[in-house]
């Protein structure tokens, strides 16, 4: 590919991944809530799902389920139906009364391991389907017939590793930055009421998007 390309590829790339969502909120938000090493197990779990799906694509995965809306459609409502989930338990996730200072602590369950982040991000990230579809229509526009494919497949998904990985730290660090505010369990209610609730307005959009 060209160097224009490549560039091209960058810009829209880093406008992308900077548009919060699902990955992006779950990764402020265990940031802000459990601190920064988990929500970097929370980032890896998110690009294993992200690199696979990106793959999975290039195979021509991402076709197959543009041409078979029921297959495509399945996926999708189970996907919408976890982040509905998961926004269910954000919100109703207990904190301690009063306002005496607390430590922003696991909501669903204390002393959770960090496989538990890792899996929690790969289910979040692999439950939208139109990622697959998205990868396929998108990285074969910087892609040239006349120069060997699996090489510059290799330099997209390696540049959109790099930036996608770097707006999950961002994300991250911004969340471990609020992490102060939390403090007061009041606050901290409020900030898993919000958090779940727009992880359920993600999952009504995924749900009602053709």
């Amino acid at each position: 590919m060209s160097v224009q390309s490549w560039w091209m590829f960058v810009v829209m790339t880093f406008v992308i991944s900077a548009t919060p969502g699902p990955n992006m909120l779950l990764v402020m938000s265990h940031g802000a809530r459990f601190g920064l090493r988990p929500a970097i197990w929370t980032m890896a779990g998110c690009m294993t799902a992200l690199m696979g799906m990106v793959s999975i694509s290039a195979a021509g995965v991402g076709a197959l389920l543009h041409s078979f809306p029921v297959v495509f459609d399945t996926l999708r409502y189970l996907g919408a139906a976890y982040l509905a989930y998961l926004g269910y338990n954000l919100w109703r996730a207990g904190v301690p009364t009063g306002d005496e200072p607390v430590i922003a602590a696991v909501a669903e369950t204390p002393q959770r391991s960090a496989g538990s982040y890792y899996r929690q991000g790969l289910a979040v990230a692999a439950s939208n389907p139109k990622a697959i579809v998205f990868a396929a229509a998108f990285f074969p526009q910087f892609i040239q017939a006349d120069r060997p494919a699996g090489l510059q497949f290799a330099v997209l998904l390696i540049t959109f590793t790099v930036i996608e990985v770097s707006w999950y730290l961002i994300y991250a660090l911004s969340g471990q930055k609020l992490s102060r505010f939390l403090q007061q369990a009041h606050v901290l209610k409020n900030f898993n009421r919000v958090t779940g609730g727009v992880f359920v307005g993600f999952a009504a959009l995924m749900a009602a998007s053709r």
